[in-house]
């Protein structure tokens, strides 16, 4: 089973949130439907901005997620949403999944 790291926007908030699945598509509908009063449930909608295929080992998605969340960096993160922008070091394992953006 692979597991994926994805980038979630939204437009409403101007805000950004990383997070690992197994299935993407499924988490962002969560995210936008949850009954929950959670960080996401406070800025919906959210809208897919990218994702990465980061292998078949959870805890490599789990260290990816955590080492862009502790990098505090908007910049990185739209860096990793821009389609022309090639991850390096660490980040180099991450390959990019090709979606249609809404």
């Amino acid at each position: 089973m692979d597991f994926y790291i994805y980038i979630l926007h939204s437009i409403s908030s101007d805000k950004y949130y990383v997070g690992y699945s197994t299935d993407p598509i499924r988490r962002i509908v969560e995210h936008n439907t949850k009954p929950f009063s959670t960080y996401t449930a406070k800025h919906r909608p959210w809208h897919l901005a990218a994702y990465f295929n980061c292998g078949n080992d959870e805890n490599t998605a789990i260290k990816l997620e955590r080492f862009i969340k502790k990098q505090k960096s908007r910049k990185l993160i739209e860096q990793l949403c821009d389609t022309a922008f090639k991850p390096e070091g660490f980040l180099a394992q991450l390959v990019r999944v090709p979606h249609v953006r809404d």
